[in-house]
Order: C-alpha cells, then structure tokens, then sequence
C-alpha cells in the first residue's frame, strides 16, 4: 500500500522545485519507466526518503499502456515527461535516458531503473563514495529480491557469472581496460556524460550500461563499479516469461562465446550431478568411490566458490546448482534469437547485428594486469 503522496514529497526538504527553479540540484534522479505499475510507486517513495541530498526526480514514461505515468505523476516534486517517438537506430531506454537527460538540471545524473528500491541515506553516500575515488562514473549491482524456484536457481548462476568475467577490481583499475556497469544504478558526472555524447553516442545498443561505462573509461574517466546491496534492492522480472526475455536479449552481448559456456556450465552440472550419483547409488570398489567422490568435491567446491560473488543467500545458493542447465538454456536461446532476429524486450521488437562485434563488451572483457584477485 502506498502512503499519501503528499505526505511522502512534503517530508523531505531536499528535493528542488520545479519547473522555473533556480537551484541548481546536486542529482538528477532519472527514471526511465515503460509499463511499471507495479513498482514505480515504490521506487519513487525510496527516492524520496533519501535526505542530505539536493536532488531532481524525473520520471520518463517510455510510451506506457498501464497506470505508469498516473501513478509518477500522483507524486508531488517529480517531473513526468514523454520520451516521445523511439528513433530509428535507438534502443528504447537509451532514448528514454536521454529523453530525461535533456532537461536534467544536475551537476550528477543518477539513472535508475523503475524496479529499484532504494536504501534510505543511500544516494548521500553514493555522492561521497564518487568523490572519495574521483570517479566520473559509479555503478551498484544491486542485491537482488528472488521469487520462486526458478529466480532462486538461476538468478544467482547468472550474477556470478557476470561478477567472474566482469570483476569489479579490474574494472575500478585505471591501468585496465575493463569496463562495466548495471543499468539499474548508474550515477555519472554531467560533465563526463556530456563530454562522451551522452546517450546519443550509444543509441544503437542493448547494453547502453556497459557501453556508457566503456565510452567514459576510453575518455580517461575512472570507474567506480561493486556489488551494491548496501545502497540499492531490485526485483528484476515477476514471472519466468519476463525473465526469460529479459535475458534473451542480454546475455549474448554479455558473454564472449555463448555457445562455449552454455556447454561448459552444463557439463559441469552433469558432473556434479553424475558424481554424486556414481558415489552414493552404484558404489563399486572403494577406489572409484574415493576417486569419484574427490572430483565430484573439486567440481562443487569450485562452484560453490563462484556462486557466492553472486550474493544469493543460503537457500538460493543451495538451489543454484539447477539453474546451472536453465543458464544453459537461456544462452542458447539468446545466441539463436539474435542470429534469427526475433529479440523482443517490453513489447518493441530490435534488429540488432551478430553478435560478437561489439566494442564495449570486448573492453570490458580485455586482459588487465594481475589483479591477485
């Protein structure tokens, strides 16, 4: 239940009025927002208990069909605009993004997704935390809220493996070239924003997260990148159909070789699986036991080392070992998509290119010095 949307706005003191106000806000919260009904009210009232911040709040409504914009607009202080007609060649939150950051007032920008809750005293700390390191850009992967078996088992096979291949201590590391961020918690100076071209210079891409963070480190821009429980909750798809689309239309943009770690994850879950079967159903000489049980511990002790980047908790961790063939699945599906043109997200259909050529993904996944990670 939402409280009153007067007595959320008027209770904080921190937030610029506008339109015609001559303060100039420290953050300009952006929300790129299409068919959010059920969590733009909550994302809203987090941002609105946010405290020691001068800020903006602006709410781009990206040709919504439900309550999206009713709801945004029921808030007192935050600005609602259109996105308007998605340009050809555009992705539609890059157009929505920018559509918000065309009338941003703020000396930062904070895009964030309409599905995050945010943590209260979280975008103060942010601020400090950009400064503190003199980054350009700082970007949180959330913690992630789970439902159902399925979000459990495979949410967390996904987020590990992106903290793996995208580790945050490279990416931090001016020296290397790698670069990353998430979309759902971006903030980035305007200065930095407007000298790479905003998101104008990546409308093309479906990963306009990292492509903005690898656009700001070739400039010379540091990057500020880390898991961001502390700060930031999201609850990213709420049914396996939206899951599904979800990371069809990311994860072969993610990963270098798709086809190659769909295989891979797959034979290690039959390992696993068959290891323990070998040990505990058809026991044959203590020897084979021994041997099979080893590796069978070699192979799980690995895995279990690299779910807990991901975060997941105690039951979601224990669950992620059979998310390990859906991750598979969900590879294959996104690699065939994008060779079949047929990627779909929110109801908009992308031509997009092959995969494999794409300049962001492949500086963020470029060879750094030893990092002793």
């Amino acid at each position: 239940m939402q409280p009153s949307r007067d007595e959320t706005s008027s209770a904080s003191t921190d937030f610029a009025e506008f339109p015609g106000s001559t303060i100039t806000p420290d953050v300009s919260v952006i929300v790129p927002a299409r068919n959010e009904e059920v969590c733009i009210g909550a994302c809203l009232e987090s941002l609105f208990m946010q405290d020691g911040v001068l800020c903006e709040i602006i709410v781009v409504d990206d040709g919504s069909t439900d309550r999206t914009a009713e709801i945004a607009k029921s808030f007192r202080d935050v600005r609602v605009v259109e996105a308007g007609p998605l340009p050809r060649g555009w992705s539609g939150k890059s157009n929505a993004a920018a559509a918000g950051a065309r009338i941003a007032r703020g000396r930062w920008l904070l895009f964030t997704d309409a599905d995050t809750v945010h943590l209260p005293g979280s975008l103060a700390r942010a601020l400090a935390e950009i400064k503190e390191h003199g980054a350009a850009l700082l970007s949180y992967s959330p913690q992630q809220e789970l439902h159902g078996v399925v979000q459990r088992a495979v949410m967390p096979v996904i987020f590990a493996e992106l903290a793996s291949s995208y580790r945050p201590k490279e990416v931090c590391d001016p020296n290397c070239a790698a670069a990353a961020a998430n979309g759902q918690y971006l903030l980035i100076s305007r200065a930095a924003y407007d000298a790479l071209g905003g998101h104008a210079a990546i409308a093309h891409t479906l990963l306009e997260d990292v492509e903005l963070a690898a656009a700001a480190k070739r400039r010379g821009g540091r990057l500020r990148f880390r898991y961001g429980g502390d700060a930031v909750v999201t609850r990213m798809y709420r049914s396996f159909a939206q899951l599904r689309e979800g990371w069809t239309k990311n994860l072969v943009l993610l990963f270098p070789s798709p086809t190659r770690l769909a295989l891979v994850r797959l034979a290690e879950f039959l390992a696993i699986v068959g290891g323990a079967t070998v040990v505990v159903v058809t026991p044959r000489t203590r020897t084979t036991t021994f041997l099979a049980g080893a590796a069978t511990l070699v192979v799980f002790a690995r895995f279990l080392r690299r779910i807990g980047k991901a975060h997941a908790g105690v039951v979601s961790t224990a669950l992620s070992l059979f998310g390990l063939p859906l991750f598979s699945y969900l590879l294959l599906r996104s690699r065939l998509y994008y060779k079949w043109n047929r990627v779909t997200w929110k109801g908009r259909r992308y031509a997009m290119p092959q995969p494999g050529h794409d300049a962001a993904a492949a500086a963020a996944r470029s060879a750094c010095p030893a990092t002793g990670e």
